[in-house]
């Protein structure tokens, strides 16, 4: 069988600590303490407030040509989908690509505008991954996150290349990158800092 020519990359923004967001998330903060508003403002402001030193990995995140999240980072809604919650990114999210969202409610699939479609995967990584990588046909695939489902798929031995943006503060607690990960080999790509964040690129080796 041909191996697919895409990778499965992930990128993904982390405390100095390690964290992705803080304690106490809520609808109105869904990063909880992130030492911020909440929103994420602090954690995510070289993307927005220093956009043009980092044009290279912010373009770099809308990349793949399909993308998983787990439900957290979709979305607050909890247990049955009682509500016609479509993520956090309004009518024409980001993506332009199918979002395999992982969950284990069973939903049809949401089109949005821009060519962003949500569907929801309830049987697991493994399958979401293999939808995802029918999808994106010779592109990458990204998983987007939040760190638990990252986490998942690096226990799983499942990312070809991990891409980490390190901002210099640090949240004490929360959702961490590498929580219940076993002990990974990586070589480093590339490395490149600006003046809120450091990128760093891995692969992760066999």
């Amino acid at each position: 069988m041909t191996q697919p020519a895409g990778r499965v990359v992930c990128d993904i923004t982390i405390s100095a600590d390690g964290y992705s967001a803080g304690l106490n998330q809520t609808e109105e903060r869904p990063f909880g303490d992130d030492g911020g508003d909440g929103t994420g403002d602090r954690l995510h402001a070289w993307m927005f407030d220093t956009p043009d030193e980092n044009r290279a990995e912010v373009d770099q995140l809308a990349a793949a040509e399909a993308f998983i999240m787990g439900r957290n980072m979709f979305g607050p809604v909890r247990g049955e989908w009682d509500r016609q919650w479509n993520g956090w990114w309004g009518a024409e999210p980001p993506f332009h690509a199918p979002v395999f969202v992982l969950t284990h409610h069973a939903r049809e699939p949401q089109p949005m505008a821009g060519g962003t479609t949500y569907y929801f995967v309830t049987d697991g990584i493994e399958s979401a991954l293999a939808q995802a990588r029918a999808a994106a046909g010779d592109g990458d695939v990204s998983i987007h996150g939040g760190a638990t489902t990252i986490n998942q798929y690096l226990a799983a031995g499942l990312i070809d290349e991990l891409r980490l943006h390190i901002v210099p503060l640090t949240l004490g607690a929360g959702t961490r990158l590498f929580d219940g990960v076993p002990p990974l080999n990586l070589e480093q790509v590339k490395s490149r800092s600006t003046t809120l964040v450091t990128h760093l690129t891995y692969r992760v080796l066999p």
